[in-house]
């Protein structure tokens, strides 16, 4: 009996492969626990159908991922913070800082999709920003003193 594949199965195939399984392991165990469905011409041009919608999608979002990227890589970021009497910041920037401050700009940004900062001296910084889909953006930061 030909199955298309749902989920990848041990010792039999991969997630979208059509393959040829025993008939009672088929009807017993492939099909009804959901790891396969039987093989016909419809169900394999609506696996196909599906295949393309999610690579569809996936695509539009790499796209607006990647012009957030361009956006952010564009921007330079100015946060005023309080010095010390030594020159120093007193505190630190952190990510909830300058997320609140990208908020402002209109990006939608979270604070935990800042890499780990903690600037503690003006000048200028380069801060990581994770996008999904192992995309990461550098933005520019300048700390000024009041």
């Amino acid at each position: 009996m030909k199955v298309l594949l749902i989920k990848d199965v041990k010792g039999l195939g991969k997630a979208g492969e059509i393959k040829e399984a025993k008939d009672g392991y088929a009807r017993n165990f492939l099909i009804p626990k959901g790891f396969a469905k039987l093989a016909t011409p419809e169900v394999i041009r609506e696996w196909e159908k599906e295949q393309a919608e999610k690579k569809a999608k996936l695509e539009a979002e790499l796209d607006a991922i990647n012009e957030l990227k361009e956006k952010l890589e564009n921007t330079t970021l100015k946060i005023k913070h309080k010095l010390g009497a030594n020159g120093q910041l007193i505190g630190a920037v952190t990510n909830k800082e300058i997320g609140e401050k990208l908020k402002e700009l209109g990006f939608d940004i979270e604070k935990k999709q800042i890499e780990h900062t903690s600037i503690k001296a003006p000048g200028t910084y380069q801060v990581d920003i994770k996008l999904g889909h192992g995309i990461h953006a550098k933005l520019n930061v300048e700390v000024e003193g009041e």
